[in-house]
């Protein structure tokens, strides 16, 4: 059976695995990325990890999942963001062929989520998707036709960056702002809290944490609600950590896009949370890769 070593890079962890063509993972494993030292550092890890994964398989090519704007042509990353120096430019495809002299191919991390829903997850089956990541920031990823749509300069769907009243979406809107805002109202520091301990808080009926969580699922249904407008997907599907809150938020978040989205639309539009959780990224990778050859 055929099988593919598959790659995720993240500012906060590197994952990597084993698939099959069955897509079985039978090895999968994590790691600090180290995302402070640099492109070249995380290439070196990487380059270290697919060694070690290529004693135990003969693989047909290497999927690779990453942080930041990448060119699919060429495989290289066109645009990393601060938490990540030196990696803008960086020919990942270039150098994993040169390493290995096997076929590699490269997709942004929330692309490959949104293809990993569309192909095994919340999205499959639909013709048109929207997969939002919601974490430390909000990435968008549009399918369409079980392809990534990228837009003219391969930009397409950066929604985070959209500007709705109050300021861009990922700042008013990422799980990351919870966590600010109790700080504030707890008056603690925000390295000693996290979502979770929000959500807790927010069952237990803490009413600070229950304000801050219906306000982010205001501007949530708010960001979903202008996707929708423009694009009109199926289905919007949630990733990132905020998926485990499912049962707390589906209500909240339905009822919000409700709020903000005209009827013809929203009965129209299903909200759904990612099943793919942390393997999302290999298994779009996976699915990309797969894709380029026309073998999906």
């Amino acid at each position: 059976m055929k099988e593919y070593i598959c790659i995720d890079i993240g500012g906060t962890s590197v994952k990597y695995g084993i698939i099959n063509e069955k897509e079985q993972f039978r090895r999968t494993g994590e790691c600090p990325t180290e995302a402070y030292l640099g492109g070249p550092h995380i290439m070196k890890k990487v380059t270290e990890l697919i060694k070690g994964l290529m004693k135990e398989c003969s693989p047909e090519g290497i999927c690779v999942s990453t942080a930041g704007m990448v060119n699919c042509e060429t495989g290289t990353i066109t645009y990393a963001a601060p938490l990540i120096p030196e990696y803008t430019g960086t020919p990942v495809k270039e150098i994993l062929e040169k390493s290995f002299s096997i076929p590699c191919e490269v997709e942004n991390d929330v692309n490959c989520a949104g293809l990993a829903e569309c192909y095994a997850g919340a999205a499959k089956g639909s013709k048109l998707s929207v997969c939002l990541t919601v974490g430390t920031g909000i990435g968008g990823a549009l399918i369409m036709d079980n392809k990534v749509v990228h837009g003219f300069s391969g930009s397409a769907c950066e929604i985070g960056y959209m500007h709705l009243p109050g300021g861009m979406f990922q700042d008013i809107g990422a799980a990351s702002i919870l966590v600010k805002k109790i700080a504030q109202k707890k008056a603690v520091s925000e390295e000693k809290i996290n979502g979770k301990y929000v959500f807790e808080q927010a069952k237990k009926g803490d009413p600070d944490c229950i304000k801050a969580i219906d306000e982010m699922a205001d501007v949530l249904g708010m960001g979903i609600a202008n996707i929708c407008y423009v694009v009109n997907p199926e289905v919007v599907v949630l990733g990132g950590g905020i998926m485990a809150q499912k049962e707390y938020l589906q209500e909240k978040l339905d009822k919000s896009v409700k709020k903000y989205l005209i009827p013809a639309l929203s009965d129209k539009t299903t909200i759904a949370f990612s099943r793919n959780q942390n393997q999302a990224g290999m298994l779009g990778a996976y699915f990309h890769f797969r894709s380029r050859r026309n073998e999906v």
